[in-house]
């Protein structure tokens, strides 16, 4: 089967895939290593880029190249043996038109505003925290809020503002939809922590160098490729996939937290690892939509797996408990590691927040994501509003900018609709792990065994293998047989509570 335009076609989408590699690879060093005088000149050249690849992603010369595409595979569709084949071809080529039509609306001056904005916003974000002031950071917050909504109006008719943003994290989720998988969590989980019994946080602390060197055995443990996956720092844990055979994850220390950094790299694992698991056939899926995550809701799910129902299992914490001891942790056994790893209790931190209480942490930034893009919320008032909800839903009130509304990195990157990613992840990653269980068995006994390649081989098989070729909910459908619904998350939110209580 002659495959000329294809051919065509794949070639301009490797060289704008290694643009976004470029791309990609100066935010890693933005983050990781960059010296801080050096913003200013980075912001040039990933403003620069941004312009390169929206003018490849809208030009002329790619629409033809996808029509042309697109139109070879007409014609060699009824002579094609393979329809799986054929199948995944037409769903590439859909994603395609669909991705530069969102580009072509775009005016290319917005693109380079958004690009010099988000590296300011992320600038200014590091000094405003730093400071633990948000007055710092808010001429660049509206800026980037301004500069979305105007993108918003610009693509999309189909989806309200906040929507239109949300849909490159999570294809075709609506504000309906999103209210009627939260609104059961929002209802339950205030009623949940005021259930429980409050125990005192066990008080120990290990050295930097032996936080690092656990995690490093971590990875180990699960089957990490040195030659695939490296670790650095940043000031907020991430992953990224630099190119097909170059996975990066970054950690950090959190002074007087021993488990942060171990947790991070677990939940970073899990990003990475879906990562390295995404399609990639012979005609390198990677620089085609398929080859893509899912969705951020996936992508989450599968971080939260490695983080919560691996790491914070009671079979985890009995088989690494001696590593933590060699390491100078001071506690007594594994059963105290398991309860300091689960401890139950509602704080100002969401990287660090508890499974229980992390949701409550997602619905106030989602809540006042919404009211700033759609209701009205002046970008000035967000300390405030943050504040207040946080008593509302925690019970609890930050007493500085810097552990409220300065804690995450999101918005001074414009990244609105990204939220509800983390709090879908819990749902998706409940439901999921319920049908591996029921597939290959208890989660804690294959901890026990230490079958973490047994894991890894169902999650791609089962999750991993489909990339873009479904959306998030027609990968439940697939892998659990039934809709997405809270349901599983709560269920295991009410377990975790008995068994820790």
């Amino acid at each position: 089967m002659a495959e000329i335009q294809w051919n065509k076609l794949g070639a301009y989408l490797k060289e704008t895939q290694i643009l976004g590699s470029i791309q990609n690879t100066l935010y890693w060093d933005q983050n990781t290593g960059m010296p801080k005088k050096g913003a200013s000149w980075r912001s040039e050249q990933l403003t620069y880029i941004a312009k390169i690849l929206h003018r490849r992603n809208s030009s002329e010369e790619f629409s033809n190249l996808i029509q042309s595409a697109k139109n070879e595979l007409l014609d060699t569709e009824q002579n094609s043996n393979n329809q799986l084949l054929i199948k995944g071809k037409e769903k590439n080529i859909n994603l395609l038109i669909k991705e530069f039509n969102r580009a072509k609306n775009l005016d290319p001056k917005l693109v380079e505003s958004l690009a010099k904005a988000k590296s300011k916003g992320y600038e200014s974000w590091q000094e405003a925290k730093k400071k633990s002031d948000f007055k710092v950071f808010l001429p660049f917050f509206e800026e980037l809020v301004k500069l979305r909504i105007e993108e918003a109006k610009q693509i999309s008719d189909q989806y309200s503002p906040w929507e239109t943003l949300a849909q490159p994290f999570e294809p075709e989720l609506t504000l309906k939809w999103l209210n009627k998988m939260f609104q059961p969590l929002k209802e339950t989980i205030p009623e949940l922590i005021r259930g429980i019994n409050h125990s005192k946080k066990d008080h120990w602390n290990l050295s930097p160098e032996s936080q690092q060197n656990l995690c490093s055995k971590l990875l180990d443990e699960f089957g990490r490729d040195k030659d695939l996956v490296i670790v650095g720092k940043s000031p907020h844990p991430f992953s990224i996939t630099l190119g097909p055979n170059d996975y990066r994850i970054t950690t950090r220390i959190v002074e007087g937290e021993p488990l942060s950094s171990f947790l991070a790299t677990a939940h970073e694992w899990g990003h990475s690892i879906y990562e390295q698991g995404l399609p990639s056939q012979s005609h390198q899926w990677f620089a085609w939509p398929l080859g893509q995550a899912t969705s951020m809701g996936i992508h989450e799910s599968q971080s939260l797996f490695w983080e919560n129902r691996i790491v914070k299992s009671k079979s985890f914490s009995k088989r690494f408990f001696k590593k933590f001891v060699s390491a100078g942790c001071s506690l007594n056994n594994y059963l105290e590691l398991w309860k300091s790893i689960n401890h139950l209790e509602a704080g100002l931190n969401r990287v660090e927040a508890d499974e229980l209480t992390y949701g409550l942490h997602i619905l106030v930034r989602t809540e006042l994501e919404i009211d700033l893009i759609e209701g009205g919320l002046p970008a000035e008032d967000i300390p405030e509003e943050w504040n207040k909800r946080y008593g509302e839903l925690l019970g609890i009130k930050p007493s500085n900018d810097s552990e409220g509304c300065l804690q995450d990195v999101h918005w001074s990157e414009g990244a609105f609709g990204y939220f509800p990613s983390y709090l879908l992840g819990h749902l998706i990653s409940a439901q999921i792990s319920s049908q591996m269980e029921r597939d290959i068995g208890l989660i804690d006994d294959l901890i026990q065994n230490g079958e973490y390649q047994k894991i890894i081989f169902w999650l791609r098989n089962n999750v991993h293998k489909y990339g873009r070729s479904v959306n998030s909910m027609e990968l439940i459908r697939t892998v659990t047989d039934e809709e997405l619904s809270p349901n599983y998350f709560i269920n295991h939110l009410r377990s975790k509570i008995n068994d820790f209580c």
